[in-house]
C-alpha cells in the first residue's frame, strides 16, 4: 500500500558530547522529564500527526532502544500496513555497510523507501525536544512547490551549533551553512526535513563525489543543483540537547517554566511513553519537597529541592537534593547531599557522600570510585 509520506527516524548517534550519559545506550534512550525517554517526543509527534510509517535507522548500542520501542504499540504505531521497522547496519556482497552519517545511513535503507513508495519523506532526529504537527510542514513543502523543506527555527545562543540558513522574502533558502563559527543569520536549522521521494533519491546518488551528511553535504548540493529549498518556520519550543548543560537545562526548564513545553496540556497533543507499571510514589512524614518532579516507585524520605526524580529511585533519612536529575534505579544514602548533578542509572551514593558541583556535572558509580567528593 503505497503512503503519502513516511518517516525516516535517525536514532543511531552516540552523542559523545554527553559523556558517561551514553556510554551504554543510544542518545534517544536518555532519560527526560523523568518519566520519558528522549524518543518518546518524535514517535508521539508522529502519531499525533498520524503519520504511521517509519523507519527506525539504528547504529550505536542499538539495544535498549530497541527492547523499549518494541513493535511501537505505546504510540499506537503497530499497524499492519507501515508501523515500526527498525533498519540496521548490514552486510552485504561487497563487505560491512557501517553509517557514515545522516544521509549515507538513509541511502542504506533507500530500498525501504522504495518499498512504501512515498510522494514524500521525512527525515528526522530521535533526539530532540518539541511538540510538532508534521502535517503542517509537509503542507508547506507542497504549497510552495519545494523540492526539499528544512524545519527551521530562531536560535537565541550558542547559534554556532546549528546548521545556519539565509532566505528570501518567500522563504526560499539562499544560503546555508553547516556550524558556522561566524553565522551570518539567527535562523537555524532543526534538522528535519522534508524531501520529495525522487529528489532525495537524485541528490543520495549524485555522482560527483559521496554525501554523507545532510547538513554538511545535501543541502549544500541541492542549492548547487538550484532545487527549490524551503524553509518551514517552527515557533513552538524546540531543544537540541547534545550536550551536558542543554540536556540540563531543558530538564529544568520543565521545572522553572512548564509553559513552554506544556507537557501538562496532554489532552489535543500528548506525549506518549512506556508505562512502568510501578506503585505511586511515597514521600516521607517528615520530608521536605519543593519544585520537584517525582516519578512512579519512588520512596523519598530525605529533602529535595528543584530537582526531577525518575522512577525506582530511594532517598534514605537525611539526605539532601538539590537542582538535580536523578536516573532510574538510583539510591541516595542516608545524610548525603547531592547539588548539580545528573546521577546516572543504577548509582549507589554511599552514606554521609557530599557530591555538591558548581555547574551540571554526571555522577556514576566511576565518578564516585575517584573520589572526588565535593567540588
Amino acid at each position: 500500500m503505497r503512503k503519502h509520506v513516511i518517516a525516516m527516524v535517525m536514532v543511531g548517534g552516540r552523542g559523545t558530547r554527553l559523556e558517561n550519559i551514553t556510554k551504554t545506550t543510544a542518545k534517544p534512550a536518555v532519560p527526560f522529564g523523568g518519566k520519558y525517554k528522549l524518543i518518546d517526543f518524535v514517535l508521539s509527534n508522529l502519531s499525533n500527526s498520524n503519520i504511521d510509517t517509519a523507519g527506525i535507522i539504528t547504529q550505536y548500542e542499538p539495544h535498549e532502544l530497541m527492547s523499549y520501542i518494541e513493535h511501537g504499540s505505546t504510540w499506537d504505531l503497530d499497524v499492519n500496513q507501515g508501523g515500526i521497522s527498525f533498519l540496521t547496519p548490514y552486510t552485504t556482497y561487497n563487505g560491512d555497510l557501517w553509517q557514515k552519517g545522516t544521509a549515507h545511513a538513509i541511502r542504506q535503507h533507500f530500498r525501504y523507501i522504495d518499498q512504501h513508495n512515498p510522494d514524500y519523506v521525512l527525515i528526522l532526529s530521535g533526539d530532540h525536544i518539541y511538540k510538532m504537527d508534521y502535517n503542517k510542514m509537509v503542507d508547506h513543502h507542497v504549497k510552495v512547490g519545494a523540492d526539499v523543506t528544512i524545519g527551521a527555527f530562531q536560535v537565541q545562543k550558542d547559534a554556532s551549533r546549528y546548521g545556519i540558513i539565509e532566505t528570501d522574502a518567500n522563504q526560499r533558502v539562499l544560503s546555508f551553512e553547516e556550524k558556522p563559527k561566524n553565522p551570518k543569520s539567527s535562523l537555524a536549522s532543526m534538522g528535519i526535513y522534508v524531501f520529495s521521494k525522487d529528489v532525495l533519491k537524485q541528490l543520495l546518488d549524485d555522482e560527483y563525489g559521496e554525501h554523507f551528511d545532510f547538513g554538511q553535504d545535501i543541502i549544500p548540493l541541492a542549492l548547487a543543483r538550484d532545487k527549490h529549498v524551503s524553509i518551514y518556520r517552527f515557533n513552538g519550543y524546540f531543544r537540541d540537547v547534545g550536550t551536558i548543560d542543554s540536556l540540563y537545562k531543558a530538564n529544568m526548564e520543565l521545572l522553572d517554566n512548564p509553559q513552554f513545553l506544556k507537557l501538562h496540556e496532554y489532552v489535543d497533543f500528548p506525549i506518549y511513553t512506556k508505562s512502568s507499571n510501578l506503585p505511586p510514589h511515597h514521600i516521607g512524614k517528615k520530608c521536605i519537597v519543593k519544585n520537584t518532579m517525582i516519578s512512579d516507585g519512588c520512596l523519598i524520605l530525605g529533602d529535595i529541592y528543584h530537582s526531577i526524580l525518575s522512577e525506582r529511585i530511594i532517598v534514605e533519612d537525611g539526605a539532601l537534593i538539590r537542582d538535580s536529575l536523578l536516573y532510574p534505579d538510583v539510591r541516595i544514602g542516608e545524610g548525603s547531599t547531592i547539588t548539580n548533578a545528573i546521577v546516572l542509572e543504577g548509582t549507589h551514593v554511599p552514606p554521609e557522600s557530599r557530591f555538591e558541583f558548581a555547574e551540571p556535572t554526571v555522577l556514576d558509580a566511576e565518578r564516585i570510585a575517584e573520589g572526588g567528593a565535593s567540588s
